[in-house]
């Protein structure tokens, strides 16, 4: 009974609200793991694009380029559009045979809840394809990316590890190596894979909102030539041509021109299109031919593989080279964004990779097998409620420890210290030890005493004190006293103390 617009109408609302309410139901759940982190967000997003879909069909539907609904709302009522002495109970009628009509050709037909049907899908565990080295979305897997760098001209030859540091620090590569075709593609690739990596690990974010911003920002800054390593292009597209261009009219001969130098012959050559190799004269020949030819009349042997011809380095296409550049640029401010986004999987992806060397092949195996299980088996033991009717303490495996350990280690008995403010100690063997910690150590600090072994089983700070003022006491009677101590001796040989020897002194008889 779905034919009618009206009851296909009432479905897609009925569907649109299911679905909210089953992403709510579904995102309320807190995941046990990463990977059911993934499929939760996963199947939230599917849930989304059907969403997305049935709205659209709604649309349509309420827009009524074909007035469909306007004449089914009208047939409701016993009107037509095309009669208006329609009798209603005709109408009714007509349209009561016809559900006789289809429950006739369907008697095995029975209401069917969508409910169970609908819960269904927050069981399904969606199909994401990932890499074996990116490990379900931990780590990036950038090895063919990597190659292409320390392959390319304007790459190093580094360490993975290395390049996973400077991968996203576009700075340092020369605008001349950016300009390049090969560049232009490793670019284009990174961004790609950063993006399909990212859309499979983050299935809710809205990237083309965030790469809208990232143009809106981008156009602003590039008119005003504030894009970092490319300011000059943002202005004129032909200043770094010619910043390279050498003006021939001040040189005469093929020698004159020679003594400019290798590299800006090069440059220059490079600028035009032309071949750079070559010893200096070759090169100095090659560049002066351009003094007398136009570029579109010279012999096609003398440009470079890679021009298009001369018709690219003359004056009709001049805005070429900043249009390129512009576009460049675009795909590294994009590329920031999206090594800004994932910051903390690039930190993990380099800490994976440092562990990776100090392990075997059979380590990494095991480990990853470990990683898989191990959520599993933790969230089978979080479920397990255990039994623990006389609060015993937990040992090493989360589990209470036996009672007759309890009972051995004298668990049983508190002893508390008035010095680390009032904590109890559980056992004898906690308390011995708890003057040699940090608790016990500050608290004797703040009260002016040193915590020596003559404090040892002392917890009250009345106590503490007492003892400290007779070892004051102690020390004052055994301190070293001058006037009484120290020895003095005359010119006869008689020793005095201080005190004697300073008296006998001040009345003359020394």
């Amino acid at each position: 009974m779905s034919s009618t617009l009206l009851e296909v109408t009432r479905a897609a609302h009925e569907e649109v609200e299911r679905l909210e309410r089953l992403i709510v139901k579904d995102l309320q759940t807190e995941p046990p793991t990463a990977k059911d982190r993934l499929y939760q967000s996963h199947r939230a997003r599917s849930m989304i694009d059907q969403i997305t879909d049935t709205t659209h069909r709604l649309i349509e539907v309420y827009e009524d380029k074909d007035n469909s609904r306007k004449d089914e709302i009208a047939a409701l009522g016993g009107q037509s559009s095309t009669s208006a002495n329609v009798n209603v109970f005709s109408a009714f009628y007509d349209r009561l045979k016809e559900i006789r009509e289809y429950h006739r050709r369907h008697p095995a037909s029975r209401y069917v809840d969508t409910t169970d049907e609908y819960e269904e899908l927050l069981k399904v565990e969606p199909t994401i394809e990932f890499a074996g080295e990116e490990a379900f979305g931990r780590y990036l897997d950038l090895h063919e990316l990597y190659n292409e760098y320390i392959n390319s001209k304007f790459g190093q030859q580094i360490e993975y590890s290395a390049y996973l540091d400077i991968f996203s620090d576009l700075g340092r590569i020369s605008r001349k190596f950016k300009l390049t075709r090969q560049y232009r593609e490793y670019i284009q690739k990174l961004v790609e894979y950063l993006v399909y990596f990212f859309e499979r690990t983050e299935p809710l974010q809205d990237l083309d909102r965030i790469f809208s911003k990232v143009v809106a920002e981008f156009e602003e800054q590039w008119s005003n030539g504030l894009i970092g390593g490319w300011e000059n292009e943002s202005h004129d597209g032909k200043v770094q041509q010619k910043e390279a261009t050498i003006d021939l009219d001040y040189y005469s001969t093929v020698e004159q021109l020679m003594e400019v130098g290798q590299e800006k012959l090069k440059e220059a050559l490079s600028a035009l299109g032309l071949k750079t190799g070559g010893t200096v004269q070759q090169r100095a020949e090659r560049l002066f031919l351009t003094k007398h030819t136009p570029l579109d009349k010279l012999d096609r042997k003398h440009f470079a593989k890679g021009s298009r011809g001369p018709e690219q380095n003359g004056s009709a296409v001049a805005p070429r080279p900043s249009e390129d550049a512009k576009e460049i640029a675009l795909m590294e401010a994009k590329m920031n964004k999206m090594c800004d986004l994932l910051r903390e999987t690039i930190v993990r992806t380099k800490e994976n990779i440092e562990k990776k060397h100090a392990l075997t092949y059979d380590e990494i195996v095991q480990e990853r097998e470990e990683d898989e299980v191990q959520p599993e088996s933790e969230s089978d033991d979080e479920d397990q409620q255990i039994y623990n009717p006389l609060k015993l303490p937990m040992g090493w495996d989360g589990k209470p420890i036996p009672y007759w350990l309890y009972k051995l280690h004298g668990l049983g008995q508190e002893f508390k210290c008035e010095i680390c403010g009032n904590h109890s100690y559980w056992g004898r063997r906690a308390y011995e030890r708890h003057f040699k910690e940090w608790r016990h150590q500050h608290g004797m600090r703040c009260l002016g005493i040193p915590n020596t072994k003559n404090f040892n089983e002392i917890t009250s700070i009345e106590e503490a004190k007492e003892l400290w003022e007779r070892i004051q006491e102690k020390q004052g009677l055994n301190k070293w006293r001058p006037d009484l101590e120290e020895e003095y001796e005359d010119q006869e040989g008689n020793i005095y103390n201080k005190k004697t020897y300073t008296d006998l002194q001040r009345q003359g008889l020394i």
